[in-house]
């Protein structure tokens, strides 16, 4: 017979696997659903959508890997979903693939696809948020900021006539000027993000200086853009905090929604920017930017 102190650990043990808000339930999960083709290519994304949610609002997650690697296997806010909010992690051509702009017109295919399949998933399609980080961010911000713009929308995939437009962003210290990231870069920034930026236009940023813009969110504000709540790291080695401040004065300049979080002691990436505290903050951004469908 256990002791009570024993009992005591194991209902200690207990309480520590239970997810920040108290729901069991783990999410239905679809996995490499095809969204798009791109020649020979089959464009896939995962859904994650939870179980006890009617009609969840839905946040597209683009990951990152200076657009040259990573996979939609990795979801940091896949919490979100014990909140109800269903989760879309996105694969997408990466750099040694595709140049830009495949990777948005990749991102805005699988936003048409998912909001032209809403009745058979059961997703909200009139409450879509984008969230990425780092490279995602990039993404992410990009696709927000150009809904309904012609240069950035391509033509992949089945719903052509179906909208890929968000109505919220969340961008976790994610490059956001092409076109200046460089000259705020420390050196160590420079060795990361000079190669990658090559690549992603096939070649230097200055001598692909429209597509350079055009891939550039801070470029690309008007006053319709969605919400934006954006988090950065004051200690950020490879993306400069001071492309955060852009996007925020881009946004402020046109007299919109953007919150802006700065993470103390954040490097780029990793734990200290999806604590649950700030899980949190993504959600209660959420609540009060998408308002849930029976609300409408």
């Amino acid at each position: 017979m256990k002791s009570l102190v024993q009992w005591l650990a194991v209902l200690a043990a207990a309480r520590i696997l239970l997810p920040a808000s108290g729901v069991c339930a783990e999410p239905t999960v679809t996995r490499d659903l095809e969204y798009a083709r791109a020649g020979e290519t089959s464009l896939q994304l995962d859904l994650y959508v939870p179980p006890e949610a009617a009609t969840p609002r839905l946040i597209v997650w683009v990951h990152g890997g200076a657009w040259r690697s990573g996979s939609k296997k990795d979801v940091p806010i896949l919490p979100l979903t014990d909140r109800g909010f269903a989760v879309a992690s996105v694969d997408y051509r990466l750099s040694p693939v595709a140049p830009y702009p495949a990777q948005v017109h990749d991102l805005k295919a699988a936003i048409r696809y998912l909001r032209g399949t809403a009745g058979k998933t059961g997703i909200d399609p009139h409450h879509i948020a984008i969230a990425g980080g780092s490279a995602g961010g990039h993404l992410a911000a990009l696709v927000g900021v150009t809904n309904g713009s012609s240069a950035h929308e391509g033509d992949l995939g089945e719903h052509r006539g179906v909208s890929s437009n968000v109505q919220a962003i969340i961008d976790f210290f994610g490059p956001t000027n092409l076109t200046t990231i460089l000259a705020q870069s420390t050196p160590h920034g420079l060795s990361v993000r000079a190669p990658a930026l090559e690549l992603l236009f096939r070649g230097k940023p200055e001598d692909k200086i429209e597509l350079a813009r055009l891939a550039s969110p801070v470029l690309q504000v008007d006053r319709s853009e969605p919400p934006l709540l954006i988090f950065h790291g004051d200690q950020d080695p490879q993306v400069p905090i001071n492309q955060a401040h852009e996007l925020v004065g881009a946004y402020k300049k046109q007299g919109l929604a953007a919150t802006f979080e700065v993470v103390y002691g954040g490097a780029h990436g990793g734990k200290l920017f999806y604590t649950p505290e700030q899980l949190d903050q993504v959600a209660g951004f959420l609540d009060a930017h998408l308002q849930p469908a029976k609300s409408r």
